[in-house]
C-alpha cells in the first residue's frame, strides 16, 4: 500500500500535476512487466464509511488506481449491480460533495491515484469550475465521464487541465480507426492519463 508515510512518493505527487501520477503508474507497471489493477467502488455503498474502508483495503491489497463512482438517478450505461449500488448510495444521501469528501478521506491515508467516474449532467449542475477545483483539492487525479464524447468535452477538458486533472475518454469495441485517431488527438492534449478501452458492448456491472 502506498501510504502518506512514503516521503519520496508524497513529494513526487506534490511536485507534479495530479494527472501525471496516473501516467507514472502505467510507466511503472510497464517497466515491471505487468498490468495495472483499477478497481471500481460506488461512493456511499454500502455506506459512506464502509466504502472508504473498502477502498483503503483495495489500496492495501495492491490496487494501482481506484475509480470512485458518483451515483446518478438515471444510470443508463450501467447494469443491475451498479444501478443497485448507486440507488442505495443516493437513498443514503450520497452527493457529489459527498464523493469529494470520500476522495479526500481516502487520499489522506494513501497515495493510490483516484479517479471520479460518473455521468455528465450532475457535473454540469454542480458547476465545472467548482467540480474541478474541489476534486483537485480532495486528492483526485482525474475523471471518467462515460456519456461525454470528445467533441463535446472541451469545457470540462479545459477546466480540468487547468487544475492538472486528467479526463479519460472511452473507446468502445465498435470504434472505427478514424474515430480512434480523433479520440487520441483530443486525449493527447492532457497532462496525463490513459484511454479506457471498453472490452464488451452493452452496460457495465451487469
Amino acid at each position: 500500500m502506498q501510504t502518506k508515510n512514503e516521503d519520496s512518493i508524497h513529494q513526487a505527487t506534490q511536485d507534479t500535476p495530479p494527472a501525471a501520477r496516473i501516467t507514472h503508474v502505467f510507466e511503472r507497471a510497464q517497466h515491471e512487466g505487468r498490468g495495472v489493477l483499477i478497481p471500481y467502488f460506488m461512493c456511499g455503498y454500502p455506506s459512506a464509511s464502509q466504502c472508504i474502508e473498502l477502498v483503503l483495503a483495495a489500496a492495501a491489497g495492491g490496487a494501482d488506481i481506484i475509480e470512485l463512482g458518483m451515483p446518478f438517478s438515471d444510470p443508463l450505461a450501467d447494469g443491475a449491480t451498479i444501478q443497485h449500488a448507486g440507488h442505495v448510495a443516493l437513498e443514503r444521501g450520497m452527493t457529489i460533495k459527498g464523493c469529494m469528501e470520500t476522495a479526500r478521506k481516502v487520499a489522506a491515508q494513501c497515495d493510490v491515484p483516484l479517479l471520479l467516474m460518473g455521468y455528465y449532467n450532475p457535473v454540469i449542475a454542480y458547476g465545472l469550475e467548482r467540480f474541478c477545483q474541489e476534486a483537485a483539492a480532495s486528492g483526485v487525479c482525474g475523471f471518467i465521464i462515460p456519456d461525454l464524447p470528445p467533441e463535446e468535452a472541451a469545457p470540462l477538458q479545459q477546466t480540468a487541465y487547468r487544475y492538472g486533472l486528467a479526463l479519460i475518454f472511452m473507446v468502445p469495441p465498435t470504434t472505427s480507426d478514424d474515430r480512434i485517431t480523433q479520440i487520441v488527438k483530443v486525449a493527447a492534449n492532457g497532462p496525463g492519463g490513459f484511454l479506457y478501452c471498453v472490452s464488451l458492448s452493452g452496460v457495465t456491472g451487469s
